[in-house]
């Protein structure tokens, strides 16, 4: 008796470990044409496959609201709530992020990342009062690399403004990073660390999708980060040049396993049954 209830706590342990129990969804405005039904089927369906919570990147895209609290976006996602998922919610997100970032220096870039937190926050006040939903946690859409915070200056300066930022939530703030091997695996994971050590749940994308980094290096930074750190599976392949607009195509994910790791997958748009986002 005692072994067969081994042997099912094992099947039970493992299941749990390979559940795809955080997606992220990327909202992009070719969205509005996908009908309620269909919204409510792609939630129905994300259930079955072990989704509990769904970090949505963002809210607002630049000049896109996504139609505001009574818009396409609002809806699927308290049609995503009424399905028994959890909600991480994104905020503000500048269309010309990385253009910025390429263009500013220490000094601007801190005042640039002010007043872009300014905005998140704005609109996080705003996701509260009218768009009526059950929060879990606030994403912040602003990625963090290693190429624009290689100093150690600007890693410091960054680390004040997500720590006020974050203590200015009335949930857990959520937020990626990704390695552009500017810095050291070690020197990395510290710095992710040291973000997540402010009660911040960093997440950390494999770049399997995008190979910006070749296989023995990712794992490298990959080994390199604290348990505290999650890992973000890419379930894509880019089908792009750096030149051109992003595309890409759909692709299993390394693994749904990262040792002591929390694992979300990116994304919605390219699992199985998220074809209808394809178009």
């Amino acid at each position: 008796m005692r072994a067969l209830l081994l042997v099912l706590c094992l099947l039970l342990g493992a299941t749990a470990a390979t559940a795809e129990e955080r997606l992220f969804f990327q909202p992009q405005n070719a969205d509005a044409v996908v009908s309620p039904a269909q919204w409510r089927s792609l939630w129905q369906a994300s259930a079955r496959h072990g989704v509990r919570t769904l970090i949505v990147q963002w809210t607002a895209y630049g000049d896109s609201t996504f139609g505001g609290a009574e818009g396409w976006l609002a809806q699927a996602l308290r049609e995503a709530q009424a399905q028994g998922l959890r909600l991480v919610v994104g905020l503000y997100f500048d269309a010309a992020y990385s253009q910025r970032l390429n263009e500013l220096d220490g000094p601007g870039l801190a005042t640039y990342w002010e007043y872009q937190l300014g905005r998140s926050l704005a609109q996080q006040r705003l996701l509260r009062q009218d768009w009526r939903l059950t929060v879990d946690g606030w994403y912040l859409p602003m990625e963090l690399d290693d190429l624009h915070f290689q100093a150690p200056e600007r890693r410091e300066t960054l680390q004040r403004q997500l720590k006020g930022f974050a203590a200015r939530l009335d949930a857990p703030l959520h937020l990626s990073a990704f390695s552009a091997a500017r810095l050291s695996p070690k020197a990395h994971g510290d710095w992710l660390g040291a973000l997540a050590g402010l009660g911040v749940q960093v997440w950390w994308q494999d770049g399997a999708g995008t190979g910006s980094l070749a296989p023995l290096v990712r794992q490298a930074y990959e080994q390199a980060l604290p348990c505290s750190v999650g890992v973000v599976r890419e379930a894509f392949r880019q089908t792009s040049s750096a030149d051109q607009l992003f595309t890409a195509e759909a692709a299993e994910p390394l693994s749904l396993r990262a040792g002591c790791h929390a694992v979300a997958v990116f994304a919605l748009r390219y699992r199985p049954w998220g074809a209808v986002l394809r178009r």
